[in-house]
């Protein structure tokens, strides 16, 4: 199979093909040819990428000097839910560190690709064990809880949500314990939402914004691919992984608005929007990953359409009442060319969604939440995280998926956030 040779240049092209991404083609090569404001390579090249994935090459040689970086950008744009596996990387020191970074992303845009038929709450909580356990051994260990066992140990807001499916909700407790002593204190703890299929409940959603909602357990597949990207790299500290997963359906077992669903730490939530589920399934996860005592909590999850407004699809959103952490964790995101970027958390954003009935609602009883949603749901997490916030991230992943491809990046899961929380994992 012959491979086409792609290669940088900083000269301009005598002839090009794309006005947008410049490309110029001799004899089974391809050049990219880069502008002189250097801010724009990146970017340039996922152009270019797109471009060329657009035509039928089967496989293709990066050659010349790239930066690691440049094959990076190269290879999100490049690879799609059809054409994987096809890059070549240069062959030079960064090309193992590189193949490890593909694999978490294929895992994770996979995953998250994948119908929500193929995906049960209870299939994603094994595939992401098995992988796990396929690169770190037996340093995995975990055990799922199920259906009414979910109730029974407290963990009351993934059981509602997802008691209305014929598929069991699940938690997924996992434990990443190199040492494999279980004295050793938990450094870190990972929470994700894990909603396969989120038809809104009876707060249904229109069938153009059901489409994609395979993507919703978007929070669980990136911390899983994040957690697997560091112990590719050497994570060598014991780090917990809790999957909220269930299916948000319509049933006459359903949860209902007005229901009041009060939680194993005393608060009581009126829903007023089955719809904003995501928060309720977390809301557990959060307090197991604060029972470990783990000093950095860190959970994800595509939350609300509130973040996407003020983002667009680009940039992930990042929360903390922590600002030294959230400080960090922008910083890392930055370093790993992971667009991220801060959005309002106070203690006072937990009471912005008041309940005449309950301790707080789970959203505002009015279209996407009302003004400042975002934050809003992020309040509503503090009140089930640790003291002040302390050590607590949450990323609401506006950039987890495209519903068709864009000029920079091709339609489906992204990956994005993944080398943010590796990084964040690794830091000392």
């Amino acid at each position: 199979m012959s491979l086409l040779q792609v290669s940088l240049s900083t000269d301009q092209a005598d002839k090009h093909w794309g006005n947008k991404a410049p490309l110029s083609f001799d004899a089974g090569q391809a050049t990219i040819h880069l502008p002189d404001q250097k801010d724009l390579h990146l970017r340039s090249i996922k152009k270019a990428a797109r471009l060329l994935e657009s035509l039928a090459i089967e496989a293709l040689q990066l050659r010349g000097d790239w930066h690691p970086e440049q094959q990076w950008a190269f290879a999100q744009a490049f690879t799609s839910a059809s054409k994987q596996q096809a890059i070549h990387w240069c062959e030079d020191q960064h090309k193992s560190r590189l193949q490890q970074q593909y694999q978490a992303m294929l895992f994770t845009r996979n995953l998250i690709n994948r119908t929500p038929e193929d995906i049960s709450p209870q299939k994603l909580a094994s595939e992401v064990t098995d992988w796990l356990r396929e690169i770190a051994g037996d340093a995995i260990t975990a055990r799922t809880l199920t259906g009414e066992a979910l109730l029974e140990a407290g963990w009351a807001g993934i059981y509602h949500v997802g008691r209305g499916s014929e598929r069991p909700p699940v938690l997924l407790e996992l434990d990443y314990n190199p040492g494999k002593d279980n004295n050793t204190p938990v450094s870190a703890a990972l929470v994700g939402k894990g909603i396969t299929f989120d038809s809104g409940g009876y707060s249904i959603k229109s069938s153009e914004g059901m489409l994609t909602m395979k993507c919703d357990m978007g929070g669980a597949a990136t911390v899983a691919g994040g957690l697997g990207l560091a112990i590719m790299q050497g994570l060598n500290k014991r780090v917990r992984l809790f999957l909220c997963c269930a299916e948000n359906l319509i049933s006459g077992h359903a949860y209902k608005l007005g229901d009041i669903i009060t939680y194993k730490n005393g608060v009581s939530v009126e829903v007023v929007n089955t719809d904003a589920e995501g928060r309720l399934v977390l809301a557990d996860g959060l307090m197991a990953a604060t029972e470990t005592g783990a000093p950095l909590i860190l959970d994800a999850a595509t939350l609300t359409g509130a973040a996407v407004m003020a983002l667009g699809n680009e940039y992930n959103a990042l929360f903390s009442m922590d600002k030294s952490l959230q400080d960090k964790v922008l910083r890392h995101a930055d370093s790993e060319n992971e667009p991220a970027w801060p959005l309002p958390l106070e203690p006072w954003h937990q009471e912005m969604c008041p309940s005449p009935y309950a301790d707080t609602a789970n959203s505002r009883p009015m279209k996407g939440g009302g003004a400042g949603g975002a934050s809003n749901a992020a309040g509503f997490l503090a009140r089930f995280a640790p003291p002040q916030g302390k050590g607590w991230i949450h990323m609401d992943l506006a950039a987890a998926f495209n519903g068709t491809a864009t000029a920079t990046m091709p339609a489906g899961a992204t990956a994005q956030g993944i080398r943010t929380i590796a990084r964040t994992l690794l830091d000392d």
